[in-house]
């Protein structure tokens, strides 16, 4: 009767061993969510934050919006003439319909030109005009600025 006592209580000694240790991945897989979802409020309030301050600094300083100056920069990145609508669209954060509303401002300000694909007449090009070149120019300097003021080398935000 006593050995079986005491299996009884190794047994329960166990059992509360295991039930601990469940307890304690559960609570350590909560901690991790927990960062997890801590590190994406980090970085989201990170991105408002500069996005923000870029928004607001390109169109005090050159009346281009984020979304505008981002398409110009990505035509100067490409380095040709022109580049399709749709490739802008897919190195983009802006769905086609966004992309197209943006091109239409910097098109009615003189900073881009659409032109039609001559072998696929579905096909739009995008091509930086000299004003568009020029006010890219002067917009880097300011967007430079505001990524390096909150963005310093090796650190978060």
């Amino acid at each position: 009767m006593h050995m079986h006592s005491m299996s009884k209580h190794k047994f329960r000694s166990n059992l509360m061993r295991v039930h601990l240790m469940r307890a304690h991945a559960r609570m350590r897989g909560m901690e991790s969510e927990t960062a997890l979802v801590g590190r994406w409020r980090s970085l989201a309030t990170c991105y408002n934050t500069v996005a923000c301050d870029l928004d607001r600094s390109l169109q005090e300083a050159h009346g281009l919006s984020m979304s505008e100056f981002e398409t110009l920069d990505r035509l100067v990145d490409v380095g040709c003439d022109k580049c399709r609508m749709q490739d802008i669209a897919a190195a983009m954060y802006l769905s086609q319909s966004a992309l197209s509303r943006t091109v239409a401002r910097l098109e009615k300000h003189g900073l881009v030109e659409r032109v039609m694909c001559e072998s696929d007449r579905r096909g739009v090009f995008v091509a930086l005009t000299e004003a568009g070149r020029e006010r890219h120019a002067e917009a880097h300097k300011t967007h430079i600025e505001v990524l390096a003021k909150h963005l310093p080398a090796a650190a978060a935000c």
